[in-house]
């Protein structure tokens, strides 16, 4: 039988655990002062992303890459407008990638914070 003592042990790991995997920031996306359908300037509200991509509304795949410029913005010029709402991938510096859907709308504004459903 466990003593006393390593049950008040394994809880307090296991609340430090809990305490640390709390301590995230939802993740938002400001768009850019200048930004209009064919270019968009993203910002994230963190840092610690990279490599990220866009997928039109209705597309299979995520075929756009912004390219990432000065104080944490990216940027994608395109040809022709994009179809929104965007999708946007992005890896993240702990690991791996992740999918916020439906971020920037139709009818975006420039200098608006769009809400994802991830928190990083």
């Amino acid at each position: 039988m466990a003593s006393r003592s390593s049950i008040l042990l394994a809880t307090a790991a296991l609340a430090a655990l809990l305490a640390l995997g709390s301590c995230t920031t939802p993740l938002t996306f400001a768009v850019g002062k200048g930004s209009k359908p064919g270019h968009l300037i993203l910002t994230p509200n963190v840092a610690t992303i990279s490599d990220v991509e866009i997928k039109e509304h209705g597309g299979d795949d995520f075929s756009f890459s912004l390219k990432e410029g000065p104080k944490g913005t990216w940027t994608l010029d395109t040809k022709s407008p994009l179809k929104y709402p965007l999708c946007i991938r992005f890896a993240v510096k702990s690991g791996g990638y992740r999918i916020a859907d439906d971020v920037i709308p139709e009818g975006f504004k420039a200098g608006t914070t769009y809400k994802t459903t991830l928190s990083i």
